[in-house]
């Protein structure tokens, strides 16, 4: 059974820094797309950043220059780190993973598997 568990999310001052992390268990595929997805109320899902399998990352162009996704050498921990955040970042942030498929940038939302989420409120 794959899951995927986020931590790290919180309340912080517009400008300030986050670290989101999602540890990864069951996945046993090779070819991986892993991404973090944020949904805002009353607006659809937007992906943020992803990381392939192939070392590719890839971000929305919102987030560039301030978001960072890595992921550990095990692969099984998956990070994003949030910095300078403004309160247009405000939403619950979600850890997902699939396989890699035809591309993996962070314009994609489908994925099979998903985190619980947790919540990011930036406040001005």
């Amino acid at each position: 059974e794959v899951q995927l568990v986020e931590s790290g999310g919180g309340s912080v001052q517009s400008g300030g820094s986050l670290r989101l992390s999602c540890a990864v268990s069951g996945y046993r595929y090779s070819s991986v797309c892993m991404a973090w997805v944020r949904q805002v109320p009353g607006k659809g899902r937007e992906g943020v950043a992803a990381l392939g399998s192939d070392e590719s990352t890839s971000y929305a162009d919102s987030v560039k220059g301030r978001f960072t996704i890595s992921k550990d050498n095990t692969g099984d921990n998956l990070y994003l780190q949030m910095d300078n955040l403004q309160p247009e970042d405000t939403g619950t942030y979600y850890c997902a993973a699939d396989h890699f498929g035809r591309y993996c940038t962070s314009h994609r939302t489908e994925y099979n598997f998903w985190g619980q989420g947790t919540q990011v409120t930036v406040s001005s």
